[in-house]
């Protein structure tokens, strides 16, 4: 029986290629690219912009703490950790939020939520759900700011590339838009607004934002987000349990309210393609740090995920949900953890 299929016989000892934070991290990065064309094709060059500021600012404070604590810049810097919060953070705020939206950002997640933690693998919340939620608590106007996606007639109004970097930087707009002209709800708003104002989902759901499934433009970007970490599950860079058990308990606790009364709740399909819930389930709440690392714990995680980000849209202050419920599963990750280890060979239950 030949054992040696996958791996590189050349020379001994005869080992599995090493694969390096820094080698996932790129893996991850590459599994987002498709997400980010998505997201910039339905809302302007605006994402880039955000992206290339949040990565600035998380490296820089990233390379601050990494002196400051006398640990070695290059070894660390190269793990591109900083880099993945950062873009992570990036695709969840508006395209046109203002420069220091990032900076207040990043210092939240790389300086509070990882440095101050113990860096790296030490950190017990997502640094990235952290900056978002302190950013979205702190600023809820500027958060709310979100452009109509490609294909709505207030679309063609969207500013260009060198108008986007005026708006970030100056915190106005062009003399000719204003912000009313060009911003509105996103589909998460206009459904919990809509239900709380007993309309019914039919009449809400005539809304141009909104597609077949989800929101106009959201459906397409929660498919590329979901090619990507497909591919990654194929890559073995993270397992099914954790995406499989937010989706499948997403679809498994709506879709009784739908079939018993579909005038007052949205098909199921409407919570994944609308919102961050598939970034969430393959980018996010499968992180190795924060979450669980046994396979039950991960289904449970998985499980509380969808069951906290449910709560918060439906009876919560917020439409969406998934960073509060990420950061809220991953306080309860490590007794997760430690009542559903493998029992150890040769001892008893």
């Amino acid at each position: 029986m030949n054992f040696s299929r996958g791996f590189n016989n050349m020379g001994s000892p005869h080992l599995p290629p090493e694969n390096t934070v820094g080698k996932i991290m790129l893996q991850v990065l590459l599994a987002l690219l498709p997400g980010i064309a998505a997201m910039t094709w339905f809302f302007g060059a605006g994402i880039l912009i955000q992206i290339a500021l949040s990565v600035l600012f998380a490296v820089s404070l990233e390379w601050a703490m990494l002196k400051l604590h006398g640990k070695p810049v290059r070894l660390f810097l190269s793990d591109y950790s900083a880099v993945i919060t950062a873009i992570l953070f990036a695709l969840c705020i508006p395209p046109l939020a203002p420069w220091w939206i990032s900076l207040i950002g990043m210092i939240a997640a790389i300086v509070v939520a990882k440095h101050l933690y113990g860096g790296l693998g030490q950190n017990v919340f997502n640094p990235a759900m952290v900056a978002y939620v302190v950013v979205l608590i702190a600023f809820p106007l500027e958060l709310t700011r979100w452009l109509p996606p490609r294909g709505l007639a207030e679309a063609e109004l969207l500013p260009g590339l060198l108008q986007s970097l005026q708006t970030i930087f100056s915190g106005h707009l062009p003399v000719n838009l204003s912000w009313d002209a060009i911003t509105q709800a996103t589909p998460l708003d206009l459904l919990k607004d809509g239900v709380e104002q007993n309309r019914m989902i039919s009449e809400i759901r005539r809304a141009p934002v909104f597609g077949n499934y989800g929101g106009r433009g959201w459906e397409w970007i929660a498919n590329f987000y979901a090619l990507g970490g497909i591919w990654l599950i194929w890559r073995r860079v993270i397992s099914w349990h954790i995406p499989v058990a937010i989706i499948a308990s997403v679809i498994i606790l709506t879709l009784p309210a739908w079939l018993y009364d579909p005038s007052s709740n949205p098909i199921p399909l409407e919570h994944i393609f609308s919102g961050a819930l598939v970034l969430g389930a393959f980018f996010i709440a499968t992180d190795p740090v924060t979450g669980c690392a046994s396979r039950r714990g991960k289904l449970i995680f998985g499980l509380g995920v969808a069951l906290l980000t449910l709560t918060i849209r439906l009876w919560g202050g917020y439409p969406d949900g998934v960073a509060f419920a990420v950061l809220l599963m991953n306080m309860f990750a490590p007794l997760i953890d430690r009542y559903t280890r493998p029992r150890a060979y040769g001892k008893p239950r």
